[in-house]
């Protein structure tokens, strides 16, 4: 029987869970990262080396919440991924099937009045399905207890009844994990990291405290500097810069190398974007490299990571890809044109290196 999401915590957080062997919660299948000695160019396209490196097939069909304002994003999708290795790095091709190439995320536009509207239609958990973009999340256990089997949602636990954990709350949900138990989280985002080339390198760990950070368990992997910030004036009204020249590519993005002070010589129905981009430098934050491409209703991303990072608590923040004797185990999930609200899968898969 096919278990939503607030079951699934359900379980997780008051039952016992069965043995492997009769557990709804278990290793799903095994991803082989294959050896190459080929240059692996992040270019959305398949070199001649990818086609040593066997698929594996990532079903995702289950949503965590319904969204009081309506949801019409997909609700199930295959992720195909393939991995190859070399002597210092990981790569990966990721593909899903998505209908739409979604970037408008919280857009600027002039009003017939001449004043400036960023659009937004967030639901009862303050999050919006309308005005977002696309985005993938890959789940890597790094010592988080029971991840083997139960995947992403040892560090699931729902909001009931207005209450997380003690403290009033109206998200659907939020990340954490148990005391000294991390996990490492790689967030692809279509328009705040995409174009600059990066995943957003990511963490979970044991704050359930929102007085203690904000999004509680989340946390972005140290920096020295760069990141990406919502796009407006310090009065609110307006943004605050703009690409300069404007184009389609970066109609939804403001970009270092276009970025301009923002001059309101624009018509109504003029769209301006609602986010600035920086590109994230020092610490570990920008170890994941990607090349991501919409075509033909279908996202294609290709990855590169050192097997080893190095930098300030890189060891509890990354996945160490030390010895390619063991397993890795990773979850997936999708976002489409949503914040929080994104398909995903029971249990866990398993990376072995061949």
């Amino acid at each position: 029987m096919k278990r939503n999401h607030k079951q699934i915590c359900s379980m997780l957080l008051g039952a016992s869970i069965a043995a492997a062997s009769g557990s709804a919660f278990a290793v799903e299948g095994t991803l082989e990262s294959m050896a190459t000695k080929a240059n692996i160019v992040l270019d959305a396209f398949a070199e001649e080396a990818w086609k040593d490196a066997k698929p594996l097939t990532v079903k995702v069909g289950d949503l965590p919440y319904e969204p009081s304002n309506g949801y019409e994003g997909i609700k199930s999708t295959d992720i195909t991924v393939k991995s190859l290795h070399d002597k210092y790095y990981v790569y990966f091709m990721i593909q899903w099937d998505d209908p739409t190439r979604s970037l408008e995320r919280f857009p600027w536009v002039k009003q017939n009045d001449g004043s400036w509207k960023q659009l937004m239609n967030k639901d009862s958990t303050g999050h919006d399905n309308t005005y977002y973009e696309d985005k993938l999340g890959m789940y890597w256990n790094i010592n988080a207890e029971g991840f083997e089997k139960k995947g992403c949602a040892v560090s699931c636990h729902l909001t009931e009844d207005g209450m997380n954990n003690g403290f009033k709350d109206k998200s659907a949900g939020r990340k954490y994990t148990k005391e000294g138990q991390t996990i490492d989280m790689w967030h692809w985002k279509g328009v705040r990291t995409n174009p600059l080339g990066l995943f957003d390198d990511q963490f979970v760990d044991s704050v359930a405290d929102p007085a203690k950070n904000k999004n509680w368990g989340r946390h972005g992997d140290s920096k020295d500097g760069g990141g990406y910030a919502n796009n407006v004036s310090a009065d609110g009204k307006m943004p605050k810069y703009m690409n300069s020249p404007a184009s389609d590519e970066y109609k939804y993005m403001v970009v270092p190398w276009q970025r301009t002070e923002f001059v309101d010589n624009f018509k109504a129905g003029d769209v301006v974007p609602g986010i600035n981009l920086d590109a994230f430098y020092g610490g570990t934050r920008s170890d994941i490299q990607v090349k991501g491409a919409w075509k033909d209703g279908k996202w294609t991303l290709e990855v590169k990571r050192a097997l080893q990072t190095r930098g300030k608590n890189a060891d509890t923040q990354d996945v160490q890809f030390k010895d390619k004797n063991k397993p890795y185990y990773f979850g997936m999930s999708v976002f489409d044109n949503s914040q929080i609200n994104h398909v995903y899968h029971e249990g866990a898969y398993r990376m072995v290196f061949k």
